[in-house]
């Protein structure tokens, strides 16, 4: 088993009821595992299963190989204690009707308490039947255009999966740079600049060189420059000073 597969229930559970395309299997399996949701349950699949078109749209996801296939909604969500209904249409029922980031927040809750939380999504047809919903605790249902409110199976999936994900810092590769240029190379970059640009006439007129100096100032601080960033800027106005081939003096400081 994959390393998602290591951290038990500690995550809530997806159920398909009754999906009719293996493309959309495949594709919420794709994006689960993307999310770190390792576990599918798949009931009653139109085109049966194993099903080859949705082994392609998994792109080699490990959550389709590890898929829990049941022919019956009791069989699918006997063993869980808190379940879950999306749908985009009003049911008429007594129920809690959440916003996705509503409900994943009541799920994390439940599986700290040690809760087995699922997940239920409907069919592409016409979602779930009323029957899946009676037996959910609450309804999960996104702010889509009302006029045009079906969402393709998959994306609605991709949603939930966001979700949960969305309270967690980036990835570690992602952090910022830590090599911030110090104000001192800054201003060494920026009286190098400076130089070059009083040489080339572009203070003018000299009564508003202070405004343009700070203009400029202001601009390179907002960028947040990088060591290497200022280095190679120098090297840049350096390149561009020598190549107007006057005979001068080059700031090298």
């Amino acid at each position: 088993m994959t390393d998602l597969y290591q951290t038990g229930h500690t995550a809530p559970a997806f159920i398909l009821h009754t999906p009719q395309l293996g493309e959309n299997i495949g594709a919420a399996a794709r994006v689960m595992g993307n999310f770190g949701l390792p576990e599918l349950v798949v009931l009653d699949p139109r085109d049966g299963w194993p099903n080859d078109k949705a082994i392609t749209m998994s792109a080699g996801s490990p959550v389709l190989d590890n898929a829990r296939v049941e022919y019956r909604l009791t069989d699918a969500t006997h063993d869980f204690t808190r379940l879950y209904a999306t749908t985009a249409r009003p049911r008429g029922m007594e129920k809690p009707v959440l916003t996705a980031r509503q409900a994943v927040a009541e799920m994390r809750a439940a599986i700290a308490a040690g809760e087995r939380v699922g997940v239920m999504f409907g069919g592409e047809k016409s979602g779930l039947p009323n029957e899946a919903v009676t037996m959910a605790d609450a309804i999960i249902t996104l702010p889509v255009d009302r006029s045009f409110s079906s969402l393709n199976l998959a994306q609605a999936i991709a949603v939930i999966a966001y979700e949960w994900k969305a309270e967690e810092a980036p990835p570690a590769e992602f952090e910022p740079v830590s090599d911030i240029a110090k104000r001192e190379d800054l201003e060494r970059m920026f009286e190098h600049f400076e130089y070059e640009l009083e040489r080339a006439g572009f203070f003018y007129p000299p009564s508003k060189t202070p405004l343009m100096v700070q203009n400029l100032r202001n601009a390179f601080i907002r960028g947040r420059w990088t060591e290497q960033e200022v280095r190679t800027f120098r090297g840049a106005v350096k390149a561009l000073a020598l190549g107007r081939g006057k005979a001068r003096v080059v700031r090298e400081d």
